[in-house]
């Protein structure tokens, strides 16, 4: 079901050029998803940072040029959850702040991404306490754990990449079952 497929479905008038081209949906959307949508997609995230203790740090430090996400279609970082499509927790976070993260998940674009940065956010890390939250993963779906205290930019990077490889399992009409897909970096 590729765009061959496609082509040869084209009415062609006696000149040899085509007048219109009718083909069916699947084949559609199964050359589509074969040439393009998922690879600009996985080239082209929006993350959201929401960065709150020492992992914010190296968050901005994946960004800067030693590192350089841009590589990897992720330079564009939103700082407003309606433009963004991958939001990175990265850090502690307070009960007092926790419905202001769900907000945020929420206001956020579909599709949508979670990465889970720092044992903090993870677990609650060495805050073991009745004011932090121990692991976002109870109140937001996360797709992407980067263990760590703090963990290494490279080591963000590599939770990014799995983003894109979750990417380019999604298809075009229909998403992939998300609690199959979790991945530890």
């Amino acid at each position: 079901m590729g765009l061959d497929d496609a082509r040869r479905s084209a009415t062609i008038d006696t000149s040899g050029s085509p007048l219109m081209s009718t083909t069916r949906l699947d084949r559609l959307v199964g050359a589509i998803r074969k040439y393009g949508v998922n690879w600009a997609r996985k080239y082209s995230l929006w993350p959201m940072p929401f960065g709150t203790a020492c992992c914010a740090i190296e968050l901005m430090a994946t960004a800067a040029s030693r590192f350089d996400v841009a590589r990897f279609g992720a330079e564009a970082m939103r700082f407003s959850p309606r433009q963004s499509d991958l939001l990175i927790c990265a850090g502690r976070v307070p009960i007092k702040l926790m419905p202001v993260l769900q907000r945020i998940y929420i206001q956020m674009t579909e599709p949508k991404w979670v990465i889970s940065m720092g044992a903090c956010a993870s677990t609650g890390g060495v805050f073991n306490t009745y004011a932090v939250v121990q692991g976002i993963d109870k109140f937001i779906p996360v797709d992407v754990y980067v263990p760590g205290c703090p963990p290494r930019p490279e080591q963000l990077i590599e939770g990014i990449m799995a983003i894109q490889r979750i990417v380019e399992q999604e298809g075009v009409t229909r998403s992939v079952d998300r609690q199959g897909l979790k991945l530890t970096v």
